[in-house]
């Protein structure tokens, strides 16, 4: 069939009822829609299956992973122009939309053009997904063993290519930029002043007791240990993250102040501590876990200490019963990852028995550093598919894209919320002023 990219215009356009934002460019060579936009590269017929088979972002999704299709051009901008018509982030409705899809090619007017599309599509067998998808699991959310499967899909995927991505800091949550004279210039330097930060909300003193929660490849424990003298003990759920962790503290002579180990928040029983640092792991609780989660941190502090939970959010919507998990991100980035608005987050913790003191939105931020990671992905390319695989690749270059401009168009935010184990007696042990960290 020829100029199959002129007739896949019209059938999306048919579908989405709007005009095609960006060029389609098919495996035939033909190209079809506005001139200067970036270009939807459709390289083979397998792609047109995927989307038949799964309409919607899973279908899209896999057919990416695959290679089945890319984009020419700028992938922020294309992704920009194409997510009020395919999804926004974190606030996807599969099935609904899936269902709208399947409305419109009833409609009488796309009906010959839809007999096209399945002509294009090829033999009418469903393609496997791409290795890079999760193994689906059955049962209850949030078990131990399932908790530490989520993990390993997403953290287990080679130390090198972390490092490629991250940097040396290694931290792999939002950094804190600053804006004038002496802000942070890089992207290093932003994640030391996001850990810093973090210190000196919990008001870290020389010989203090802290516990991180998620403590990834070690940064936050090595930062609160080398430069204000706390012990500390830093958990994970992924062997390599505690690995090269283990070593970076061996290498920094620190390995007689700071514990790792692979556990569950759920199994720590040598309390109490002086503080908890939860950073960019509140996520993979989940909402039917998130009180038990606020209860067990809160057991674990002495009276007076400090928590600083630093989590992503959503934006709240009218019916809450309503929010579906993003299916790429479930699929692909975090299993089982689930988002909560700031409001249920703060709730839930005084329900516990925390006192919140402070909450510190720092959206903007985190754009900037998913930039940050995207640049580093795409400039160290052919390393990152040789270390991982082209699909996982792939994987991580949209997400964190996709997830930059979420930040940017105010569809999801990240929060350090401040509480406190406030004793009997009500002194909370922050100082009068608002934002003085010294305690």
């Amino acid at each position: 069939m020829a100029d199959a990219a002129g007739r896949l215009t019209k059938l999306a356009e048919e579908v989405l009822g709007a005009p095609l934002p960006v060029r389609i460019r098919a495996w035939d060579r033909s190209e079809s829609g506005p001139p200067g936009a970036p270009v939807l590269v459709v390289r083979n017929r397998r792609a047109l299956r995927r989307l038949l088979f799964k309409p919607g972002e899973l279908g899209l999704a896999r057919a990416w992973v695959a290679g089945d299709i890319d984009i020419d051009g700028d992938l922020f901008e294309a992704l920009d122009r194409l997510a009020g018509l395919i999804w926004e982030r974190g606030t996807a409705a599969p099935k609904p939309q899936r269902a709208a899809a399947l409305r419109a090619l009833a409609r009488p007017g796309i009906r010959a053009a839809a007999r096209e599309l399945l002509s294009l599509a090829g033999p009418p067998v469903p393609p496997a997904p791409p290795a890079e998808e999760a193994r689906r699991h059955r049962g209850p959310l949030h078990t131990l063993l399932r908790d530490k499967a989520a993990i390993s899909h997403h953290y287990d995927v080679g130390n090198d290519f972390y490092e490629l991505v991250l940097g040396p800091s290694m931290v792999y949550s939002c950094a804190y930029w600053g804006t004038g004279e002496g802000g942070a210039a890089s992207l290093e330097d932003a994640q030391r002043d996001k850990l810093d930060l973090i210190c000196r909300k919990l008001g870290l003193k020389e010989g203090q007791r802290l516990l991180d929660v998620g403590c990834g490849w070690g940064s936050m424990v090595l930062h609160a240990a080398r430069e204000y003298g706390v012990r500390a003990v830093g958990i994970t759920l992924s062997e390599e993250q505690a690995t090269y962790a283990r070593k970076r503290i061996a290498d920094a002579g620190l390995a007689d102040r700071i514990e790792i180990r692979v556990q569950d928040y759920r199994e720590i029983h040598d309390e109490p501590f002086d503080a908890i640092s939860s950073i960019g792991m509140a996520e993979h609780v989940g909402r039917a876990r998130y009180a038990e989660y606020a209860s067990s941190l809160y057991a674990l502090l002495k009276p007076g200490g400090r928590l600083l939970n630093h989590q992503i959010a959503r934006r709240p919507l009218a019916d809450e019963e309503t929010y579906r998990v993003d299916e790429f991100i479930d699929r692909y980035v975090f299993p089982d990852g689930e988002l909560a608005p700031v409001g249920r987050t703060a709730g839930q913790l005084e329900e516990a028995g925390f006192e919140v003191r402070d909450m510190e939105a720092i959206r903007e931020h985190y754009a900037l550093t998913l930039r940050q990671w995207v640049a580093n992905l795409e400039a160290h390319w052919a390393a990152a598919v040789r270390l991982t695989s082209p699909g996982r690749a792939r994987v991580w270059r949209l997400y964190m894209a996709a997830c930059a401009l979420s930040f940017e168009r105010n569809r999801i935010g990240v929060n350090q919320v401040l509480a406190v184990r406030t004793p009997d007696s009500g002194a909370s042990g922050l100082h009068l002023r608002a934002r003085d960290w010294r305690g």
